[in-house]
């Protein structure tokens, strides 16, 4: 009963200071606020105002649109994106073939099983905004003969506005894009990601590998293992100039703007697509401030001129190996010889023939060397038999013929290892050189209607070069001087058989090299032989 009047009372008293409270305002009984005196005014006019907060960007109400395919006709491609997301459907190169069978349909880089994965595509904070968001196309279909064109993709995905504004231009395969994100609530560690997807590319041949590539400060990095690839992906850090999917002669990468962190990843789907992203990280978005993102992609073959003119040392996806310096101005001169011979085989027997004579007196040199060192096999088979129980004493009296009679031991191999290098320059730059996929030497089989020589990045489909290649091997051990040593004889005439293995499924430019190569050395040596006697 006390509590009851307690708690009556406690409500009572609300109730009245709530009624005073209000019949005061009413009646305007409750005093003004004091007006500052002229000294405060001037305090309060001399005290620093406070920053005024950054204007915010109203945000139009996004109307979404129905999706649609959006075609791009350049002189170097055919292009198609969906409007959902401004992603590629289909990315024809004009000026290639899948393969050389006539009819063959233009190479595709976007394979329907690699739009699957949606290339060219945005993910914002690991979301893919193609299927994740609204968009709207109000453009139409570009016809470019020459200069530049703009698609521009707008969406809007977890309250945030994206734009996608991609610039095309007709003489090269780079295109350009700027991306604005608008964020009314703000997002100060967003995760933007650009996705690149492929089915191989390598065609036929057993030295064009598949790969994910990247340049990482200047470094360029591969992974062509299939198996990890699939299980674990790949992944790297850092800043990363461009990265993506490439072959020996094709290339799909992503080049983000310059002096950022990425983060590159890639792995092989289980249906067999190479999928791949670039991911930008820590983009803050300031409410109702847009926030833009410059990139570039590059979709096509790997052309060298339009390589060099690229961004962010596109051009080091040619990996040429050690030897560049020398693979370089190879790769022009056999250019050069194909542009007034009009036939690739041509120019890499004239290539071949002025290598050959450059070598000559070093050729000829280690042959005479090689003549020298077989008159003196009697008087070395002496010494071997004399001093067979002291090698010591054998090595200096080896040593002590060779100074007698001016003879030098390595004189024969010398300028083998010389030429060398030269050798492994022209198959790098053979290997990496785009004008030779499908270029014909000997189209068909004489006497036949069989495609032959008709691709010199691919092995011969019959073996017959690099077979030939074996025996005019086999001829030159014949004409080189005898070894004393029955074992080093033994030795270098299997040496034939392991080329020929070796060749055998080489890329049929590389083998016409190897032949060409043979075939005047053999000459040379018979003319050296014939001087001699």
């Amino acid at each position: 009963m006390d509590n009851r009047r307690l708690i009556i009372s406690v409500v009572l008293c609300i109730a009245l200071l709530i009624g005073w409270q209000t019949f005061s305002e009413y009646m305007g009984w409750i005093p003004e606020q004091p007006q500052p005196t002229a000294t405060e005014e001037q305090a309060q006019a001399e005290a620093p105002a406070p920053a005024p907060a950054a204007p915010v960007v109203p945000v139009a109400k996004f109307v979404p649109s129905e999706g649609r395919e959006v075609h791009v006709n350049t002189p170097l491609y055919e292009a198609v994106f969906h409007s959902g997301g401004g992603v590629l459907q289909s990315f024809k190169l004009k000026n290639y073939n899948a393969s050389i069978t006539p009819g063959s349909p233009l190479l595709n880089m976007v394979s329907p099983a690699a739009a699957t994965v949606a290339p060219m595509g945005l993910l914002i904070n690991g979301q893919p905004s193609w299927n994740m968001g609204q968009w709207s196309f109000d453009g139409s279909d570009v016809n470019l003969e020459s200069g530049d064109a703009m698609l521009t993709f707008t969406g809007e995905m977890n309250g945030i506005r994206i734009s996608r504004a991609i610039t095309f231009h007709a003489d090269t395969y780079l295109m350009d894009e700027k991306v604005t994100l608008t964020s009314a609530a703000g997002n100060p560690a967003a995760r933007v990601s650009y996705s690149l997807g492929a089915t191989d590319m390598s065609g036929k041949s057993n030295y064009d590998t598949m790969s994910m590539a990247w340049d990482l400060k200047g470094s360029l990095k591969r992974d062509t293992d299939k198996e990890d690839l699939t299980k674990e992906g790949v992944m790297s850090s850092g800043e990363i100039y461009w990265a993506g999917l490439m072959t020996n002669y094709f290339l799909s990468a992503v080049l983000p703007e310059m002096g950022q962190n990425t983060v590159f990843k890639g792995r092989i789907t289980e249906g067999g697509v190479w999928r791949a992203a670039v991911e930008l990280q820590d983009i803050n978005l300031a409410a109702g401030q847009p926030a833009e993102l410059k990139t570039s992609w590059w979709i096509g073959p790997k052309s060298r001129d339009l390589l060099d003119a690229a961004p962010n040392s596109l051009k080091s996806s040619i990996d040429m190996g050690i030897f560049t310096f020398l693979a370089v101005p190879l790769l022009k001169l056999l250019t050069f010889f194909e542009g007034f011979l009009g036939n690739w085989g041509l120019a890499i027997i004239l290539l071949t023939i002025l290598i050959k004579i450059v070598f000559w007196p070093l050729s000829r040199k280690s042959f005479k060397s090689m003549e020298q060192m077989k008159k003196l096999q009697p008087m070395m088979k002496q010494l071997q038999e004399k001093y067979k129980n002291d090698k010591e004493a054998l090595s200096r009296e080896m040593m002590q013929l060779y100074k007698t009679y001016g003879v030098n031991p390595m004189g024969g191999c010398l300028p083998i290892l010389i030429q060398l290098p030269v050798f492994v320059a022209l198959y790098q730059a053979l290997l990496n050189c785009i004008e030779l996929r499908h270029a014909s030497f000997i189209t068909y089989l004489p006497g036949t209607d069989l495609l032959w020589l008709a691709d010199l990045s691919v092995k011969d489909p019959f073996y017959i070069t690099p077979l030939i290649m074996g025996a005019t091997m086999f001829l030159q051990q014949w004409l080189s001087p005898a070894m004393g040593d029955p074992q080093q004889r033994k030795i270098m005439m299997i040496m034939p058989v392991v080329f020929t293995v070796m060749f055998i499924n080489f890329p049929a430019g590389l083998v016409l090299y190897w032949l060409c190569n043979n075939i005047l050395s053999i000459i040379q040596q018979s003319w050296t032989l014939h001087k001699a006697k």
